[in-house]
């Protein structure tokens, strides 16, 4: 098949974009011929894959910057030269869309009543978001990335049909625990920490959705916290640090090149998030070994047997329980050699291959109109 793929950007920079850019690679090596459709891209990426450039504009503002690559890749992509043509982002021009986190109406629910009153009647750009995604909803075609982003699309637009379920895979050969063992003394010598300090690991740029604020009280005795990703209003975040007294334990990195070596240092992996459409450091951390925490709302929760391959929080007060229990190196031991298990049916090659396979129903569906 000749497939086309719409994305923002095609790097490894974040989820959705890892998403993307995994898919095409092994569609390629599935033998497809993969054209990516985008503003920028890593040209380390594109061996046998073709790019081309979108136009870039309004980079002011994050709903007219969408508008104008809906328009942009409308004007660009020539539907009759692909079988398949997939938008990986907010779209409603093209019949296959992705969908990679929860929708605006949900998190519109989190607001106060006024604020949510404000939001939704007499701000242009909510206005604007509640409408592009009301007609992206009408797609022919959708996937999501978990279970819960499914029930979200349900309970506010009333949509079932035609809509596929499709987790991101983990790179098992990057991601695993021979090879971060091998990196976890070094990893752990640079980074000060000493053979009983428990090391915390927290992947993510979104910090407050993503509950950074629930970790922070709980981070106790010997046990240190890493924060990897450029958060939001990182401010905010130093002044709990500072006021909880956490300056020598808590380490924020930002983005970094090579996030394997945190994965090595780590002991536990957390994503206590609010809300989340899946949570790939999870699935990492699982294919590492390492034991993981989640709350129930996160989408990559399905994936997990509490207490056997990780542990999900029904409550905030949840959390330090857990991260008590896993201060047991047999308890971290026993649900490291599960997730571990679990994490290695959920490979790239198997998410190309349900891909390919969903294609194939489209196009069957479209020849015997």
């Amino acid at each position: 098949m000749k497939i086309a793929f719409l994305v923002k950007r095609f790097t490894r920079s974040g989820g959705k974009e890892r998403y993307v850019v995994e898919l095409a690679m092994a569609l390629k090596r599935q033998g497809h011929s993969i054209h990516v459709y985008a503003y920028k891209c890593d040209h380390t990426l594109l061996k046998e894959i073709t790019f081309h450039r979108v136009p870039l504009f309004f980079t002011f503002s994050s709903i007219l910057n969408t508008l104008s690559f809906i328009k942009e890749t409308k004007k660009k992509v020539p539907k009759q030269e692909y079988d398949i043509i997939h938008s990986h982002e907010r779209n409603y021009t093209q019949e296959i869309i992705t969908l990679h986190s929860l929708t605006y109406c949900e998190g519109l629910e989190k607001y106060s009543f006024l604020r949510k009153i404000d939001q939704k009647y007499f701000s242009l750009r909510s206005l604007l978001y509640l409408w592009l995604e009301k007609r992206q909803m009408k797609s022919p075609w959708l996937i999501s990335v978990s279970q819960e982003v499914s029930r979200d699309v349900e309970k506010y637009y009333g949509r079932s049909d035609n809509i596929v379920i499709i987790p991101p895979g983990v790179n098992t050969d990057q991601f695993n625990p021979v090879s971060t063992n091998k990196l976890r003394d070094q990893a752990r010598k640079e980074n000060n920490l000493n053979k009983n300090e428990l090391a915390v690991l927290f992947v993510g740029s979104a910090f407050q959705r993503k509950g950074l604020e629930r970790l922070l009280p709980e981070i106790k005795g010997d046990t240190r916290l890493f924060v990897v990703g450029k958060g939001d209003k990182l401010v905010k975040y130093k002044r709990l640090i500072k006021a909880y007294g956490l300056e020598k334990k808590v380490v924020l990195t930002g983005m970094v090149k090579d996030v394997k070596q945190y994965y090595a240092l780590a002991d536990i992996v957390v994503l206590p998030s609010r809300s989340e459409a899946f949570g790939m450091s999870i699935l990492e951390g699982m294919a590492c070994g390492l034991p993981v925490i989640v709350t129930k709302n996160c989408g990559v929760a399905d994936l997990i047997e509490h207490n056997k391959n990780g542990l999900i929080m029904k409550e905030d007060s949840d959390l330090g329980n857990y991260l008590h229990l896993l201060r047991s190196k047999k308890e971290r031991l026993r649900i490291g050699i599960h997730a571990g298990t679990t994490a290695k049916a959920y490979s790239w090659k198997r998410v190309g291959i349900s891909h390919e396979a969903f294609y194939r129903q489209i196009l069957s569906c479209k020849s015997s109109v």
